[in-house]
């Protein structure tokens, strides 16, 4: 009976302990799949007003913001980056705080909302070769980086995604 008892005890403990692991990467809010900290949908800004912030933005600024947008790519490695629509053809490349959460894989096309640091930066040409490579760009395109670039950068602590 007391082994009995422990196996109870022990298969419980390991069942609770892995169902609040996948809650801390995502959970539900009203109309959304929730990934990283918790986040709601008020206060937030429109892509275009985004975009129009990051043109203020110099190299170093930073500023705190959450804002919607369409997701334009995703890593198809393991979903540990985003592209989001800013609209006029411009982009912001999104990364996940400390690598704490990653996106769906088959995301591209969905609404999200994003909370965290915007800033600009600049990405190094092996940089840019890894996430075309990680992003299914064919070789012949990934030879011809050859340059660093400067990009809207974002580092998402919270992301809600449309359901």
């Amino acid at each position: 009976m007391k082994k009995l008892f422990i196996c109870v005890v022990l298969t419980v403990s390991f069942w609770s302990c892995n169902s609040n692991k996948n809650q801390a990467n995502s959970s539900e809010i009203a109309g959304y799949k929730s990934f990283g900290s918790k986040i709601s949908d008020e206060k937030t800004i429109a892509a275009n007003d985004m975009a129009s912030k990051y043109s203020t933005l110099k190299l170093g600024d930073t500023i705190n913001v959450k804002f919607k947008s369409t997701i334009k790519e995703v890593c198809q490695n393991k979903g540990c980056w985003m592209k989001l629509d800013l609209g006029n053809k411009k982009e912001t490349f999104v990364k996940f705080k400390d690598y704490a959460f990653f996106m769906p894989k088959d995301s591209k096309n969905n609404e999200v909302i994003v909370n965290g640091k915007a800033f600009v930066s600049e990405e190094s040409v092996e940089d840019q070769k890894h996430y075309a490579k990680d992003g299914g760009m064919a070789q012949a395109e990934i030879d011809k980086i050859v340059n660093i670039k400067t990009i809207y950068s974002f580092v998402a602590d919270g992301v809600l995604i449309k359901k």
